[in-house]
């Protein structure tokens, strides 16, 4: 594969993440803080997930469905504005039959709207839902690609036991933002291991992941 840029940020948290759409752009970014933390085959595995992500192409694959969900819920607010809408401003005391015909014929429309917008809100759902399973998905194959790129399946899990310890950034709240982390920030937080925090998840348990690779 074509060597990617590679970014070295100033900052003592502990991550590492992969960006670009296409050979010009693809960079893989690293914080001070994960090169003094990991010794060089953790270092190793960590950059080999990264570089695995690129090959695989999932920094493209990311954007696109954010893109796809962004239309889905882009519709699913306009239909309910316009629901809102009609709600408001739609009735009224109108006094002739022409108004009353008009109202009738809104009262129809408001039902169709309402049907569009219950069907949008369903295609949001899943497609949100199938968002995080093919990212969770993505992260499975890169840790298998990262093992195999090193060599050394268990410094990877080291490396991930290191860093969900302290992972950085524990408060953000976007899972756009989220996926450039190597451990979900939300992964240390309460309850987040219960199944439907897992279906909501950008990232597979820490726990999970590095029980995989000790299976190497």
């Amino acid at each position: 594969m074509p060597m990617p840029k590679v970014n070295v940020i100033y900052y003592p948290q502990l991550n590492a993440f992969a960006s670009g759409i296409d050979e010009r752009s693809y960079t893989v970014t690293v914080t001070t803080g994960i090169c003094d933390r990991l010794n060089d085959a953790e270092l190793a595995g960590v950059i080999g997930h990264e570089l695995t992500h690129i090959r695989n192409r999932d920094t493209r694959l990311l954007i696109v469905s954010i893109i796809f969900v962004g239309i889905l819920s882009t519709a699913m607010t306009v239909i309910a504005r316009m629901v809102w809408n009609m709600m408001v401003f739609g009735g009224g005391s109108n006094r002739d039959s022409a108004d009353s015909r008009k109202k009738g014929g809104g009262g129809g429309a408001m039902v169709a709207m309402l049907v569009a917008l219950v069907c949008a809100a369903i295609g949001y759902f899943f497609a949100l839902l199938t968002r995080f399973a093919i990212s969770r998905k993505r992260e499975y194959m890169a840790d298998a690609g990262g093992a195999e790129l090193c060599g050394d399946p268990l410094a990877l899990a080291s490396a991930l036991r290191k860093i969900s310890g302290n992972p950085g950034l524990g408060n953000v709240d976007r899972d756009d933002v989220a996926q450039l982390f190597i451990v979900h920030p939300k992964a240390l937080r309460s309850g987040f291991s219960n199944m439907m925090s897992g279906l909501f998840s950008t990232h597979p348990s820490t726990e999970k992941r590095i029980a995989y690779l000790e299976q190497f």
